[in-house]
């Protein structure tokens, strides 16, 4: 009776022992690495499905990225646009060549201002009929028309739409002014174009993210049906729910981590394929300007991303369908 009492204790911590090992956190990670490996090395066996899945997804995956990026180059042009929007300062009629000099001295002085250009009557006239055909017209007038004008450049804070509107707003008050004009409408229609592509560009990526756990999904179910009988027999032995399903999560797993290196080299193929063209661009408007390609914090979030949707496409195929493969 002794003996059965001490079997029986020893029998109950050697399974206490195996549960502790089977818990214990290292024991839970290798097994981990295991399948994820054994899925790997299952989607390398299977090469060119492997491959079209993978390729669909980095298309899906490539779009909303590429356009992303292409306004982030296009919000970082418009960004070198803003410093060179300024501010035409159109003083009054009647106001004398000292009086034009010395504001066009003070207002140098202004710490809201890069720079100040004072254009003369006489070199606005000038300038005006060697740009336009009316020359001999303007040369019967028997005085000049046009006033003292002054191009101001804001400095680097001041060139948002708000400040430079602030600073336009002080030069209409100025005695001397007959008119302040903002050259920067063009640049609040780019941003609220800018701002249009953000949302369109945020939908195209919500669309194309449901697309790429559709076909995940569809890819795990098609696998699901091709390994039935497998399955089967490791629910007869008594495999539970949590290990059958784990190798489909892992699949759905690397699907989405090919797709995303993929998407990458896509992206980056297509942006050195169009650098050298925008750079010749860029250099007949005497600018150094040249596109960026994906830096590495939108790396990260792509294959973040692809990672993400692949489990969760392959969750709900798994949650769907494995469930219905019981043995009868």
């Amino acid at each position: 009776m002794n003996r059965m009492r001490k079997n029986r204790r020893q029998s109950q911590h050697h399974w206490q022992d195996n549960l502790r090992r089977m818990l214990s956190p290292g024991t839970i990670l290798q097994r981990h690495a295991q399948v994820a490996l054994d899925s790997l090395g299952r989607l390398y066996r299977n090469r060119l499905p492997t491959l079209m899945t993978a390729a669909v997804i980095a298309i899906a995956l490539a779009m909303p990225s590429g356009l992303y990026l292409l306004l982030g180059n296009l919000e970082r042009l418009s960004g070198s646009w803003d410093g060179q929007a300024s501010l035409s300062i159109f003083l009054k009629q009647d106001i004398t060549d000292h009086s034009a000099r010395a504001l066009f001295a003070q207002v140098d002085e202004w710490p809201e201002v890069e720079s100040v250009q004072l254009i003369t009557p006489a070199q606005a006239l000038q300038e005006f009929s060697q740009q336009s055909s009316f020359a001999d017209v303007l040369g019967v007038l028997e005085e000049n028309p046009l006033p003292y004008v002054m191009i101001v450049l804001p400095a680097g804070d001041h060139i948002d739409p708000a400040a430079a509107s602030a600073l336009r707003d002080r030069f209409s008050q100025l005695p001397e002014t007959e008119l302040a004009q903002l050259d920067l409408q063009w640049v609040q229609r780019l941003a609220a174009i800018l701002a249009i592509a953000h949302r369109v560009i945020l939908i195209i990526s919500v669309l194309l993210a449901l697309a790429v756990m559709l076909v995940v999904g569809n890819t795990i179910r098609l696998e699901i049906q091709n390994r039935r009988e497998e399955i089967l027999v490791t629910k007869l032995i008594g495999a539970t729910n949590g290990f059958v399903r784990r190798p489909f999560l892992y699949g759905g797993i690397w699907y989405g981590v090919l797709g995303a290196l993929i998407a990458w080299l896509v992206v980056e193929a297509g942006f050195w394929l169009l650098s050298e063209p925008v750079s010749r661009l860029a250099g007949l408007y005497q600018s150094d300007f040249s596109l960026e390609t994906l830096p590495v914090q939108l790396l990260g979030i792509l294959l973040a991303a692809g990672t993400l949707l692949g489990l969760l496409g392959s969750w709900l195929a798994v949650g769907r369908h494995l469930d219905a493969v019981e043995p009868s």
